[in-house]
């Protein structure tokens, strides 16, 4: 019985001395894991991040500085001859007025969406099917857009007959002429991106406290009170973000009018030009100086929107 009993005791001790060694390295192992956990989570992401986007621009800013036509397997540099004839060629810049249509139509649809995200965060009914009916075009192809709303705006089409029946007259050429053409293309721009404005400022709305709107109906505030001084205030950065992407969406204006003119009628936009220059004319190098520009515009432009009016944290509560 004694014998047992020293026997247990000595175990004990021979554990409790190795215990302080385990656990002395165990914090170790751990804060290196956990510090190690984040990384391992990022690896992934950050191998698709560059391998998809910082090489490719990485290989379109050599290319601006080359000769290359995209087809063969010798590349010689060339300086900075690719910028310089895209700057003496004036008409290759012209393009960007077509992009004002564009703006115009985006700052139209951010009135439209913040108008829509904020009647339809309050209780309204049947809100649910008019948040799927804003969303629902922003999910639909690209291409489908383009080759439905081809036939909505033909001569005769379906916009022609809907005017028809208010006395309007119809077998108009919308996509006939500069002007018509590119504001049809824009109207549809419109109609395909409000619903991601939409979705953005309903949830940058939905996060203000409800007790923020109980305390202004409280003082009397009206929704126009509720919407200047409450929601547009605490909406500001994602405002901002529509924005800058409205600003970019409008310089690389591409697949609607690709599919619905080609660039004809004066529909050519700065990116229909740039993919022209490469797999038409076979001036890669020329195509990637036009790339990197357009890049740097938009750079600038999103720097100088971001200096004029900065992201100001705005407390509510």
């Amino acid at each position: 019985m004694t014998h047992t009993v020293h026997t247990s005791t000595a175990r004990v001790d021979k554990e409790g001395a190795g215990a302080p060694a385990a656990a002395s390295g165990s914090p170790s192992g751990r804060g290196v894991l956990r510090g190690a956990t984040p990384w391992l989570f990022l690896l992934a992401p950050l191998a698709l991040l560059i391998t998809f986007t910082y090489v490719p621009v990485a290989n379109m800013v050599y290319y601006s500085f080359t000769d290359w036509d995209g087809v063969s397997p010798e590349i010689h540099l060339t300086g900075t001859d690719n910028y310089v004839e895209l700057f003496t060629r004036p008409e290759l810049f012209r393009v960007f007025l077509v992009s004002l249509y564009y703006l115009a139509a985006s700052a139209v649809q951010i009135v439209v969406a913040l108008y829509f995200a904020t009647v339809l965060s309050f209780d309204v009914r049947l809100r649910n099917l008019f948040k799927g009916i804003l969303f629902f075009p922003y999910l639909i192809n690209g291409v489908a857009i383009g080759f439905v709303f081809l036939y909505f705006f033909q001569d005769g089409g379906t916009l022609d007959s809907v005017l028809s029946w208010f006395g309007v007259g119809a077998d108009r050429a919308w996509l006939g002429t500069p002007t018509s053409a590119n504001v049809s293309l824009a109207g549809v721009s419109v109609w395909r991106f409000t619903g991601l404005n939409f979705v953005l400022f309903l949830g940058a709305i939905q996060s203000v406290p409800g007790e923020l709107y109980e305390a202004a109906q409280l003082d009397g505030a009206t929704r126009w009170h509720q919407f200047r001084y409450l929601i547009l205030p605490s909406i500001r950065p994602v405002v901002s973000l529509s924005v800058i992407l409205a600003v970019s969406g409008s310089l690389s204006v591409f697949e609607i009018p690709y599919i619905m003119t080609g660039g004809a009628t004066g529909t050519m936009t700065f990116v229909m030009q740039t993919v022209k220059l490469a797999f038409q004319f076979n001036k890669t190098g020329l195509a990637s100086a036009a790339a990197v520009v357009l890049l740097l515009i938009v750079l600038l432009i999103t720097w100088i929107q971001r200096r004029l009016v900065p992201d100001e944290r705005v407390d509510l509560v």
